[in-house]
């Protein structure tokens, strides 16, 4: 080939296509891949589980599959957020109490991506059951002093930090799309159970959404397609120009810090210089309320995890986070009433947003407060992103803008229930020229050493590289 190529650096569509071609092995490729986490592992930290021999292994029968029998995802890396079980390597839930635990199959999230040829890589670290806004070491790919952010933790700085081109996360309140943003990756959250949620420890059966992270629009659209996330209609490609946004700052504007009303400032203005037509939207006075919203909010999901996590609370409550004793505990007194006027309320806002949503192309919103805070202790804040969870609206972020300190910062597209591919398609269409013109590098491996290699793993020849 004219120019080498770092196996490592490959979006998941690169890699598939070098796999499907014969180009590159799956062994080659996992090789490249457990190099970089050998060189960047310990900074990182992104891992909860993850053994070199068993992917080795893995590798090498995906590698001896006939041509006519592989799957659609062949050969791909996967991360598996720590919630997911997985037959052959432990799911602790981030939880001391499920410290080595074995479950005896797949979720169905897992075995959906085994079936279709995935190399099912390890891992990602998460917070206790998702719910504490603490805990694992992981760090951000960009600034270790950072967090990486929300109990998507692992996964996200795994994809941003190269170490695995795709991974899954899940989103209860804004653990994949906050994170995604605070590491410079691309992410998705599909529509409400557009991905089955078993085989994980539940939050809240309203709000859980399964999501996943990668390095392009394309690689978005790829695992889509993976679990079957299909439109009622097929999408229709749409020129830029007649594109149009509905610019949607959320009653929780007032949150935003200067990054992210710059970079929210900025995706307007470069829209608009492509002439694309972008037109502030406020919501129906009766949901515009921060508040009222925040509570309502509190309400449905205290409530499902309080019935999500009675098990483990009478298993050992001694062992579990106060944050989680005390949903368990209705520590808010929230009481059947409540839930139920909240839970009816909500369902009237879905149908109004719909209608918003239908009135244009796409949604622009925030997709965090600001750049990822300082510090490990605290994840940030998902109050831009709770809402179009429990909308059940399908959100992709878009890694196209940095702030003060030069972290990322990036912006969500939002559209209608089930129209996932409609939004994949637009998301396509604005991100050619955001991401050109908005000053986010999506390649940060480059963040140590711009000349960096993959190292040598694990049964390598000293001083082999990875490259093509």
């Amino acid at each position: 080939m004219a120019q080498s190529i770092v196996l490592f650096e490959l979006t998941a569509t690169e890699a598939l296509q070098l796999l499907s071609n014969g180009t590159i092995t799956v062994e080659e490729y996992a090789r490249s891949l457990l190099g970089r986490i050998e060189e960047r592992g310990d900074t990182v930290k992104a891992w909860a589980y993850l053994d070199p021999d068993l992917v080795l292994s893995e590798a090498r029968r995906l590698d001896q599959i006939p041509l006519e029998q592989r799957g659609p995802l062949h050969g791909v890396p996967v991360g598996i957020k720590d919630v997911m079980d997985t037959k052959d390597m432990p799911t602790e839930y981030g939880s001391p109490i499920f410290k080595g635990h074995r479950p005896s199959c797949d979720a169905s999230s897992v075995a959906i991506l085994r079936a279709a040829g995935a190399l099912i890589f390890g891992k990602t670290t998460t917070t206790e059951f998702t719910v504490t806004n603490s805990g694992p070491e992981t760090t951000n790919p960009h600034d270790p002093n950072r967090t990486p952010g929300g109990s998507s933790c692992g996964s996200a700085a795994a994809v941003a930090d190269l170490q695995v081109p795709l991974s899954l996360g899940v989103q209860t309140g804004g653990s994949v799309i906050r994170p995604a943003s605070y590491t410079g990756t691309f992410a998705m959250k599909p529509s409400h159970n557009a991905i089955s949620p078993d085989g994980q420890t539940t939050f809240s059966i309203s709000f859980d959404t399964i999501g996943f992270f990668a390095r392009s629009v394309e690689d978005l659209g790829l695992i889509a397609d993976i679990y079957s996330i299909k439109d009622d209609d097929p999408p229709e490609d749409i020129p830029l120009k007649e594109v149009s946004v509905a610019l949607v700052k959320t009653p929780f504007w007032s949150k935003a810090g200067e990054g992210t009303i710059a970079a929210v400032e900025q995706a307007s203005t470069i829209l608009r210089s492509h002439g694309v037509t972008v037109e502030e939207v406020s919501l129906p006075p009766d949901i515009d309320n921060e508040q009222s919203l925040a509570r309502l909010q509190k309400v449905i999901t205290s409530g499902e995890a309080r019935v999500a996590f009675l098990r483990v609370y009478r298993q050992d409550k001694a062992k579990l986070a106060p944050q989680v004793r005390r949903l368990v505990e209705n520590f808010n007194n929230f009481s059947h009433k409540e839930r139920l006027e909240a839970l009816d309320r909500y369902g009237s806002i879905r149908s109004k947003v719909d209608e918003i949503a239908a009135k244009y192309t796409v949604i622009l919103t925030p997709s965090a407060v600001d750049e990822a805070p300082v510090g490990l202790d605290d994840m940030g804040s998902p109050i831009f992103n709770t809402l179009w969870t429990g909308l059940h609206m399908p959100v992709v972020n878009l890694p196209a803008f940095k702030g003060e300190h030069g972290m990322p910062i990036g912006v969500s597209l939002v559209a209608g229930r089930f129209r996932d591919q409609h939004l994949l398609n637009v998301a396509k269409v604005l991100a050619e020229p955001l991401m050109a013109e908005g000053g986010w590098r999506t390649r940060p491996d480059l963040v140590a050493n711009d000349n960096a290699v993959a190292g040598p793993g694990p049964d390598d020849k000293a001083g082999e590289d990875h490259k093509l």
